[in-house]
């Protein structure tokens, strides 16, 4: 529950007891109220009622700052004469707090404490003091227009909390940080976002007929289209941002213009505003009228409030051309709209990276296009197609004014510079409040570099527009669209022509930037959604890819790039993106690598790390920050990123050439950063880059592959079966449907599809499968279970969720009950069939092994990258579809018989077994399993893992077949021992029952500290620290308390001498709590990963008692010790593994 919707519901619960003292009995859930939003400020504001008669009467409460109270005295203040923050008056809800502001007490008290906060619990009036040091009525708030409203709406505090809950605290957060001086960049956009927030709200509620004509305006200018929602929320933050950003950089250029006293006033802004877009809107919006109809005026009041409060000396020390973004924009935006900034990806780029990459740039067009001046060459054209605030255009005019002072310090120098930012070096940005900021750094750079922009006829090029539009001439209907919007705004029409001139009638040579990451919808009109057609083509037909996202915004802008450079006069050039890296190898840029391979030369990649996606980690064991990171600021960029520059020469017989470099990987991303800056100083830059040998074998990856010598003759995984595999189960459910405990789902679905419980009566059992998600409507999808299905006890069954993580699910094939209820998986789980399981390509870092053995239903998730299942034999009948029988004809010859078992074997796979003179799979199931079980074998083989990670990462995973009956026999006969000890469903002997191996005794003994045996009912709850509830109630892992030691003496005479060498020379001691511990878990069985995930830290982070609620019991707590015991067995087997893939490979069949 909401910090607000608590106040609510403890307000309308006081007064229905009907006990109340009228101002008093409300003190508490005020309080309450005011220190939850107080705790999330900097510092922390308290609030403490009834203070003490200091002569100027007893205000109701105070509000102070943490540095003035001390939890040693009880959480008193330690000057409670001195609420830093003002004191509170409050008064009965049926009185008015307007009139209550002006009365005698208030002045009394405004007197002493110069700021009060009057309330009567509904509505909010602030009473400060004005530039001159007078008492002044400084902000409002009311939650209703009348006491009997407010109360008619406290009897649902969660809707009324959905109606006022932003803005209410965004007020009383401004209250409590009205009387600080405002220093900070920081700070300022955090004042503007919140009044900004406010003002969005209000115009939500507001329908004008000239916010219509504006919108039409933005669409044509901008080239974008308002769609839906998201576009409705894209214009109006748009227009929010023109405002805010209006008054603020008016600000910025009354300051600028000497004003180092005296008040701003706001409604000057249009006299101040330079760039002519920007002024036109500001002033078709920023009308008397207008703000008022839209309820606008008090909010730009604030503001301007807000603008006099600064110390504008400590502001613009910090707030410089090169620290903007850091510091003011990204901040503002953050605090204004996350979604939209997450929704458009836009994230902060470091300094280190823009100068990197600027850097590079001018290098490239010196060396490789034989432009001795670079970036102050006349004739190159540089285009930011996403510029964001201006940073790479920044450093662009910094390495220009650099190369023109290296020339001689000419005193035509600066007007050269001049020239350059204003008709040669560009930029296009969509978003007003960084367009602004952009022409703010821009303007500020050339004017403390000596060549100021002398008055409103010169600008930069700067423009307000959508980079991904406008380069082909418009078409008929277009043309009248353009010269309406010539007559309604001609300066937004201007603003659209010099885009459209730099789209149509430049030469570009440059283009650079960070584009946007994410898709966005609702703003993307045609032009633009058929950008990347072209990386499409073939996927499905030629390349077999049938699943595949390009549509996110930054495949866009290398598209547009490569139009640009490629398809454009002069037909030369170089691009330089930090985006994305999974352009570099994935699959699904098999047609994006192709394309851009045959428009340019040379290509440099630098992968820049940190891919938080995946868990990452650096060399050292460290984990891989994103680079972005940043102390004090959200990176939010997740993925792993690469830096990469493309050149086409122009020369037609220019050779190709892609590099890749792989060793920039500090983990701490301000050491990486740095690392990054110093390549620049290396003399032999090229020698530290790998070449990548690009193909249709490997997709043509750009990252370089090191495999065994004929690994690529070698045959996929997918090769060997009849059917294609399927992905596991996706749930989607938040759990509903998968429990560790059975009876509690069992109880769970019983309820689920009893006929005899209404909606309503299921909705307050709590029980799940009641919220809203993508494809799911929970009482529709109910309604229709209901329908088809009642409760059956066989379909609870074992699920395999993670490496040797079980748990119980209740399978129903009524969609939409699960997201992906997987059909033809749940037909071939049947007694005596099984599964193996693996993935299309490597995501995660480190993988372990990616394959797997289970003779249960599975997660789609069972595998980082997504895991597909194999069943090793097919059953016909009912089991299998139309399409996948006509496939089995191809194989077969003849349509098997119903409910007979057959082996899931291509034709390929099956000529290999005959050429070997082994029998009939289909009637030999020791024949059916050979090469499955040879697949475990290859695959366990740490050799074979470590020779072959490039291939495996990329792709399905390529397995040896060897070329004799008896070497087959033999490595099956392997992968059986490892698929026994990977299955979890059955009990090894000497491994997890039965007299257990000496070598595998001593691992994970369930111990208590100190000796002795162990309680169960008071020491098996796991509360080390293993895990705890993220974000949206996914699990977390946590640190856990791990003890790493030597093997005692006793452990080492207990084993054989080879044990140490498969197991680790170190061992572990894993603790459940200050009392219960796993003894000795050897190093390499504590750290074995399987698909990406560290099994047994895994399995210990779901079992947290928080999130359990309840201990282990004692079968969980054996379950760590005889996991351990298997991976060990496993890790024992690795010799005989690895001399089988050494054998295997030197007499391996040739498949192709």
């Amino acid at each position: 529950m909401s910090s607000f919707e608590q106040y609510i519901q403890e307000l309308r619960d006081i007064r229905a007891t009907g006990a109340l003292v009228k101002e008093t009995s409300y003190y508490v859930p005020l309080a309450n109220l005011l220190n939850a939003i107080g705790s999330t400020l900097k510092p922390k504001v308290r609030c403490f009622m009834q203070l003490k008669n200091l002569g100027a009467g007893m205000p109701d409460g105070g509000l102070f700052t943490a540095r003035q109270y001390q939890q040693q005295s009880g959480n008193q203040p330690k000057d409670p004469q001195n609420p830093e923050r003002g004191v509170i008056e409050a008064k009965n809800t049926r009185d008015d707090a307007w009139v209550t502001a002006n009365t005698k007490q208030i002045s009394q008290y405004w007197n002493k404490y110069r700021q009060v906060l009057v309330t009567n619990y509904r509505d909010f009036v602030l009473i400060g003091q004005d530039v001159n040091g007078q008492p002044a009525k400084l902000e409002t708030y009311r939650l209703a227009a009348s006491e009997k409203e407010f109360w008619q709406k406290a009897q649902n505090p969660r809707a009324f909390a959905q109606e006022q809950e932003e803005q209410i605290t965004e007020y009383l957060k401004r209250v409590m940080l009205q009387p600080a001086m405002i220093t900070s960049p920081q700070d300022l956009a955090w004042f503007l976002a919140s009044y900004a927030k406010d003002a969005r709200a209000r115009i939500e509620k507001s329908e004008l007929p000239t916010l219509a004509t504006i919108r039409r305006a933005l669409e044509e200018t901008l080239g974008i289209s308002f769609k839906d929602e998201k576009g409705d929320n894209f214009f109006k933050s748009t227009l929010i941002q023109t405002l805010f950003y209006g008054v603020f950089s008016a600000w910025v250029l009354w300051h600028k213009q000497g004003a180092r006293r005296g008040y701003f006033d706001w409604q000057t802004a249009a006299w101040l505003i330079h760039v002519p877009m920007v002024k036109a809107l500001f002033e078709k919006v920023a009308t008397p009228t207008n703000l008022g109809r839209l309820d606008l005026v008090e909010v730009l009041d604030w503001t301007g409030e807000a603008l006099n409060r600064v110390d504008r000396d400590s502001f613009f020390s910090k707030f410089n051309e090169g620290e903007a973004v850091q510091y003011f924009y990204e901040p503002f935006l953050k605090a204004f709209d996350p979604k939209l900034r997450k929704d458009l990806g836009v994230w902060y780029t470091p300094p280190e990276i823009v100068q990197y990459m600027v850097a590079r740039v001018d290098t490239a067009l010196r060396k490789e296009l034989g432009i001795a001046d670079g970036l102050a060459d006349e004739n190159v054209y540089i285009l930011d197609p996403c510029c964001g605030t201006g940073a790479y255009l920044v450093e662009v005019l910094k390495r220009i004014n650099q190369t023109l002072t290296e020339k001689g310090d000419d005193a035509l120098s600066g007007l050269e510079l001049k020239e350059a930012a204003q008709n040669r070096v560009f930029g296009f940005e969509i978003l007003t409040a960084p367009f602004v900021v952009a022409h703010l750094q821009l303007g500020l750079l050339l004017q403390n570099l000596g060549a100021p922009l002398q008055d409103e006829s010169e600008r930069v090029g700067v423009y307000l527009t959508n980079a991904l539009t406008g380069w082909e001439p418009p078409d008929e209907e277009a043309k009248q669209r353009i010269r309406q919007l010539e007559l309604t705004f001609p300066e937004l029409q201007e603003e659209r022509d010099a885009a459209e001139n730099v789209k149509r009638g430049k030469p570009i040579l440059v283009v650079l930037g960070n584009p946007p990451y994410n898709a966005y919808a609702g703003v993307s009109p045609k032009e633009e959604d058929g950008l990347v057609e072209i990386y499409k083509r073939g996927l499905i037909n030629e390349w077999r890819i049938k699943k595949f996202n390009l549509d996110d915004l930054y495949i866009r802008f290398f598209r547009l790039a490569e139009r640009c450079i490629a398809y454009l006069q002069p037909c030369r050039g170089v691009v330089c993106y930090i985006s994305n890296q999974s352009w570099v190898s994935d699959p699904s840029f098999v047609v994006l690598r192709q394309n851009l391979l045959q428009s340019f030369d040379q290509f440099w990649i630098e992968n820049m790390h940190g891919n938080r996606k995946i868990s990452e980690y650096a060399p050292d064991g460290k984990t891989s920050e994103t680079i972005f990171a940043i102390q004090g600021f959200s990176s939010g960029i997740q993925q792993g990123v690469a830096i990469s520059l493309w050149v086409k020469t122009g020369q037609k017989k220019s050779e190709k050439y892609v590099r890749f470099r792989d060793d920039i990987d500090a983990a701490k991303a301000s050491e990486r950063r740095a690392q990054l800056l110093a390549t620049l100083e290396e003399q032999n830059f090229d020698c530290h880059y790998q070449t990548a040998q690009p193909s249709r074998i490997n997709r043509f990856s750009f990252r370089p592959s090191h495999v065994a010598e004929h690994y690529l003759e070698w045959a996929k995984v997918t090769d060997f079966c009849a059917i294609p595999p399927s992905n596991g189960l996706m749930e989607k459910r938040g759990g509903s449907l998968i429990s560790i405990d059975c009876d509690a789902l069992e109880q769970r679905m019983q309820a689920y599809f009893n006929p005899d419980l209404d909606w309503e009566d299921y909705k307050a059992l709590n029980y799940g499968l009641v919220k809203p998600k993508a494809r799911f409507e929970p009482k529709i999808a109910r309604r229709k279970a209901l329908l088809e299905e009642r409760f059956d006890a066989r379909r609870l069954i074992r699920y395999s969720l993670r490496p040797f993580e079980v748990r119980w699910s209740y399978y129903t094939g009524i969609r939409p009950v699960w997201n992906e209820p997987r059909p033809f998986l749940w037909k071939q789980c049947w007694q005596g069939n099984s599964f193996l399981i693996t993935r299309p390509a490597g995501v995660a870092s480190p993988e372990g092994c990616p394959f797997f053995f289970t003779q249960l239903l599975g997660d789609n998730d069972f595998l980082r990258g997504h895991a597909y299942y194999f069943p090793l034999q097919l059953m016909n009948g009912a089991r299998l579809q139309p399409k996948e029988q006509l496939s089995l004809l191809d194989i077969l010859g003849e349509k098997p018989d119903v409910d007979q078992p057959f082996a899931n074997l291509s034709s390929s796979a099956r000529q290999y077994l005959a050429t070997l003179g082994l029998p009939n799979p289909d009637e030999d199931p020791q024949t059916a399993l050979l090469i499955w079980m040879h697949v475990l074998a290859i695959g366990y083989s740490s050799i074979y893992l470590q020779e072959n990670a490039d291939g495996i990462r990329q792709d399905w995973a390529r397995i040896p077949l060897p070329n004799s009956r008896d070497l087959l026999i033999a490595s099956a006969n392997l992968g059986k021992q490892v698929a026994k000890y990977l299955d979890t469903e059955t009990k090894v002997e000497g491994v997890t029952t039965g007299k257990i191996h000496p070598n595998l005794r001593s691992i994970a003994v369930t111990s208590k500290v100190g000796g002795g045996k162990l309680n169960a009912e008071t020491d098996l709850a796991l509360t080390a620290g293993w895990g705890y509830a993220g974000k949206g109630g996914v699990t977390m892992p946590g640190k856990g308390k791990v003890q790493e030691r030597t093997y005692t003496q006793q452990e080492l005479q207990a084993v054989d001498d080879s044990v140490q060498t498969c197991l680790g020379a170190t061992t572990r001691d894993i603790y459940l709590n200050e009392v219960a511990y796993w003894k000795n878990i050897p190093e390499r069985v504590w750290s074995y990963t399987i698909g990406g995930y560290q099994v047994i830290k895994k399995w210990l982070s779901y079992r947290e008692e928080p999130l359990l609620e309840r201990p282990l019991k004692r079968g969980e707590v054996q379950e760590v010790s005889h996991m351990a015991r298997r991976i060990a067995a496993i890790l024992l087997l690795e010799p005989e593994l690895n001399a089988n893939y050494q054998a295997v490979k030197q007499a391996a069949y040739n498949w192709t």
